[in-house]
This record gives C-alpha cells, sequence and structure tokens, in this order.
C-alpha cells in the first residue's frame, strides 16, 4: 500500500472507530471490543496473580473487595466482571487493568489509615477502567503499529528473566497521560462520594503519596506516581472537590478504625520468608536454599525468579521454579522450543544436565546455558544468557552462580520473619517521638509518622490508634 493510502485507511480507521465514553460521555477511540477488553485484563489478571502472587490473607481479601467492589458495580459499566485483589507487593502501589481487574499492592494498605483512604485509591482506579483508558492506549499503540510485541525472545521460559511472566503483563506498562490521571481524580471522586466516603480523606492520599515520593529520591518513585500529576497540585484540588460537594461531611464514613484492624499484624516492607539478598548471596528460607550472584551486578528478587543484571546490562542469570516436570524432560522440553536451538558445544565445570543453546529474540541473536535441577521436590531452572557475541565474556560467571546453588542451612536465615504492623491505642496524649521511645519500631521516625499519616513533629491524641513496625531482619542492600 503506498504511503499516502496507508495514512488516509488508517485516518479513516480511526474515525470509524470513535465511540463514546460511557464514564465521560466524549468521543474516544477504541479498537478494541468489549469482549477484547474483557480476554486482556483476564489474562492480564493470571499474569499478575503468577508473577506478583495475591496477599494470603482471606480477612484483607473479602475486605478490599467490599469497599471496592459496590463503587465499581455501581458505576457506568455495570456489565464488566469486576474483581478488586490485594497483592503481596512492598511497593506502594495501585493498578487497573482493561475489562474490570483492580489490584492495590500490600505496600499501599500499609501507608493508609482509613476505609475512605482505600475507597480514594479504588475509586481513582476502576475510573480508568470506566473511562476505558487502557484501551484508547492500546488503541493508538495499534493505529501507530506499536502492538503488545514482548521485546525479548521467543520463549516464555526465557521472557519471565525479562521482568515479565507473559504477554498479558505488558498491559501494567500502559502510560495514562495526565488528563486521564485527572479525568480518574475526578471519576473515583464521585463514586467515592456516592458511596457515602468521607471525601476529605482523597487529600490525605495524595499528601502520603508526595511523601512517600520524596522518600523514595527523584529518580525512585514508585510506578502509581510516575504518570500521575503533582501530587501538592492533587491535594488542593481535592480538597477544592470536597468543599463543593454540597454535602454533610459529618454524615460520610471514614471508617478509620475498622480498616486499622485488618490491618492488624500485616507483613511491613520485605518478606524475608520468600527470599533476600546478604551482599550478592540470595538466600531463600522459604524454599531453604542459597544462590551467589557475581560481583557488582543489579540484584532482583521477583515472585517467579531472582535473578543478576552484569553492569553494562548485557547479561542475565537467574533461577525460577520449573514446575513438576523432572529435570531432564524439563530440559529437553526448553531445548525444543520453536526459536530455541541447543549447541553442540559441552560446558565445562557446569553442574551435570548443562546445555549451551540459541535463540532469536526481537533485537537479535542470544546465546546462553541452562540446566534443570531438583531441590525440595521442586524443579528448578537456572539460565543465563547475553548477545551471542557476548557468551564468552560472561561464561565465567554463569557458571559460578550455577555452581553456587546450594541447601540454605543457616539457623538464623531459615528463622528470619517479616516485620509486622503492631497496633497501639494511646492512653494519653504523645508526640511521634515520644511514642517511638515509649513503643520502639524498627523503622526510623519519619517513616514511622508517614505510614501514621501525621509530620514527625505532630502531637498524637488520647485515645488514637497508631501503627508501630515490629520485628524483621535488616536487609542488607543487593549490589
Amino acid at each position: 500500500m503506498a504511503p499516502r493510502l496507508r495514512v488516509l485507511s488508517l485516518l479513516l480507521l480511526s474515525l470509524t472507530t470513535c465511540v463514546r465514553n460511557p464514564a465521560t460521555g466524549e468521543r474516544m477511540l477504541s479498537l478494541v471490543s468489549k469482549d477484547e477488553e474483557i480476554a486482556l485484563g483476564r489474562q492480564g489478571a493470571q499474569d499478575v496473580r503468577q508473577s506478583i502472587g495475591l496477599l494470603d490473607d482471606a480477612k484483607v481479601q473479602e475486605y478490599v473487595a467490599r469497599v471496592g467492589l459496590p463503587m465499581a458495580k455501581r458505576s457506568e459499566r455495570q456489565d464488566i466482571p469486576w474483581s478488586v485483589q490485594a497483592v503481596d507487593d512492598p511497593v506502594v502501589n495501585a493498578f487497573a487493568l482493561p475489562g474490570g481487574p483492580v489490584f492495590v499492592t500490600r505496600g499501599l494498605l500499609t501507608h493508609l489509615n482509613s476505609e475512605a483512604e482505600l475507597a480514594s485509591v479504588l475509586g481513582h482506579e476502576i475510573a480508568h477502567i470506566t473511562a476505558r483508558h487502557s484501551v484508547e492506549q492500546l488503541s493508538k499503540a495499534q493505529l501507530a503499529q506499536v502492538g503488545l510485541v514482548v521485546g525479548s525472545v521467543i520463549s516464555e521460559d526465557v521472557a519471565k528473566y525479562g521482568g515479565l511472566a507473559a504477554a498479558g503483563l505488558q498491559l501494567l506498562f500502559l502510560k495514562y497521560g495526565r488528563d486521564d490521571e485527572r479525568q480518574s481524580d475526578e471519576l473515583g471522586f464521585r463514586y467515592m462520594l456516592e458511596s457515602g466516603y468521607d471525601v476529605r480523606d482523597a487529600a490525605n492520599v495524595f499528601e502520603t503519596l508526595g511523601r512517600v515520593g520524596e522518600a523514595a529520591g527523584g529518580g525512585g518513585l514508585p510506578s502509581w506516581l510516575s504518570t500521575h500529576p503533582n501530587p501538592e497540585d492533587r491535594v488542593q484540588a481535592a480538597r477544592q472537590r470536597a468543599e463543593q460537594a454540597g454535602v454533610d461531611v459529618s454524615k460520610l464514613k471514614q471508617g478509620r478504625d475498622e480498616y486499622l484492624a485488618m490491618l492488624q499484624g500485616m507483613a511491613y516492607g520485605e518478606d524475608p520468608r520468600q527470599g533476600f539478598f546478604q551482599g550478592s548471596v540470595f538466600l531463600h528460607p522459604g524454599l531453604r536454599f542459597q544462590l551467589t550472584f557475581p560481583q557488582g551486578w543489579k540484584t532482583a528478587n521477583q515472585t517467579q525468579a531472582v535473578l543478576g543484571v552484569s553492569p553494562r546490562e548485557d547479561a542475565i542469570v537467574g533461577l525460577a521454579p520449573a514446575g513438576k516436570l523432572a529435570p531432564q524432560e524439563a530440559l529437553r522440553t526448553f531445548l525444543s522450543q520453536q526459536g530455541i536451538q541447543p549447541l553442540d558445544a559441552a560446558p565445562a565445570g557446569y553442574p551435570p544436565g548443562t546445555a549451551y543453546f540459541q535463540a532469536q529474540t526481537q533485537q537479535g541473536v542470544i546465546r546462553g546455558v541452562t540446566t534443570f535441577l531438583t531441590h525440595a521436590g521442586t524443579t528448578f531452572q537456572l539460565l543465563g544468557y547475553t548477545p551471542a557475541e557476548g557468551l564468552a565474556t560472561y561464561d565465567d560467571a554463569f557458571r559460578s552462580t550455577f555452581s553456587s546453588f546450594r541447601e540454605l542451612t543457616d539457623a538464623a536465615a531459615l528463622a528470619v520473619q517479616p516485620a509486622r504492623l503492631e497496633l497501639v491505642k494511646l492512653d494519653t496524649a504523645m508526640t511521634v517521638q515520644q511514642f517511638n521511645e515509649r513503643h520502639p519500631s524498627t523503622i526510623p521516625v519519619e517513616e514511622l509518622a508517614l505510614i501514621n499519616g501525621v509530620r514527625p513533629g505532630d502531637t498524637l491524641p488520647a485515645g488514637r490508634t497508631v501503627k508501630r513496625v515490629t520485628g524483621g531482619v535488616k536487609l542488607k542492600p543487593s549490589p
């Protein structure tokens, strides 16, 4: 097709696929049908559950669903399969997928202080779905012929080491524009108000998120904040909406005590039972193994894999569960996949059953090495790969990591437990510092004030229920 005709055909397509947004009433681009949107969301939600993992706490799951689902089911899109769930991730975050799935992280839950604050967050994410913001982003990508192509090797077994369990998770990387975010703030406010929640608490959420961003540093904002408008502007806008709502706020629900009771005993921060680093050594008490990564490599502990990335970001080595297949059968299955070719060279100094391979990716040919082993009744895959010309450079690093896998026997490491939230009801007024002196926490005073929605110099009134953090292990930073 000639370039001019192609442009005209795309323009015609965009004009004929504009639909009316169910939440805003405005015209919007949509190349994705409702059924396709729901299917995308289901696949993405399945990927989230597999790669991040749901929080294993029935009372928390029931609570977040009880707050979020009524708002969703009273929205403009009552005909889609809504779900609201908590994921076991310490990052302060919440996100929505097309067609109904909404997720909030354990990290964000520990930083909120009322049911109304939770409703504010969930209302915002519900609004992204009712306004079909992700559908519009996907449609623009299709017009630009960007598509949803995973920039990794063809094999999903290899793709998970790039940070994605499957293609559906790419939905999480769709970036909404600031107008979309402001629109979601406005719609979420309405959903919150219609459900009878104290809308003044929305400003508290934005203020807390702004402080979380400041504490993380300029380059390390939580992903929930990365594309959102300035938190200070959102605090002011939320307060103005509350003032102009024209309702008796004394009749609106805050739900502070109920919410805090739900948090009692919740893990805070990283859960060392799911693995932690001491220098370059990764220790996993739950699965009772340890693995040593090359010095100076960036490391990450994900739900489905633990991995290290070379300083030049041109090589990856890691380990992941591989199901119940016997190691030899798992290796044959891996090497027989389309796009992967075994290499004839015999790996020297590696564990028995190791093989070199070559694979075609979007960026070119990679070469790597892999082996499968059984530990504690589970088969694991060790995998290292790099652009084809770099295998000789990184072969020693891969070999050293593979050979370091062993059973974890250190009693102290096996016994570690996560830090947890504990509630204390004050019998007298006191400052945050005085509270910390009387009820010591294992986090700094500034962080303690943050998770309680106050400033370090504030005075806490008598009768107030306050969070503290107890226990846990001080994790050394990854190299």
